[in-house]
């Protein structure tokens, strides 16, 4: 019996000024926060068995980095794209991040075989979350 392969997983390292912030946010957005890998300066989100997110007090995740920790609400330091597994869930999981606090990065785009729409977190963070109609991929 062959072994199962390894499963890669995307942790997604970010600054945040306001860890508690963060946390309310993201628990309110619908994601679990890991309590295990949670401190005063540490948020650890869940979003999938393959993707977490790190939340780190600015000062915190300065300590990782030589390069100068990015201002967020000032310039786009990264687009984090969620995959959803309909154009509802797009709709659901960008209104309650709205509803959590966040606020809207775009317009919807509506091609037909995809939609999404984006959103910023409390610290500026770009947020989209995206559906495609698998059978219009070609392969």
């Amino acid at each position: 019996m062959a072994a199962r392969p390894h499963q890669q997983m995307v942790f997604i390292n970010l600054a945040v000024k306001d860890v508690e912030l963060s946390k309310k946010f993201f628990s309110e957005v619908g994601y679990a926060l890991n309590p295990q890998f949670c401190d005063d300066e540490t948020a650890c989100v869940t979003v999938s068995d393959a993707i977490v997110l790190m939340l780190l007090q600015e000062e915190k995740f300065a300590r990782f980095t030589v390069q100068p920790v990015a201002d967020s609400t000032r310039s786009t330091e990264a687009l984090i794209c969620l995959s959803a597994e309909s154009r509802r869930q797009v709709d659901e999981l960008a209104d309650r991040a709205l509803a959590a606090g966040g606020s809207p990065a775009g317009e919807p785009s509506d091609m037909g075989f995809m939609y999404g729409r984006s959103f910023l977190d409390p610290d500026g963070h770009h947020f989209e979350v995206l559906w495609m109609d698998q059978s219009a991929v070609q392969g």
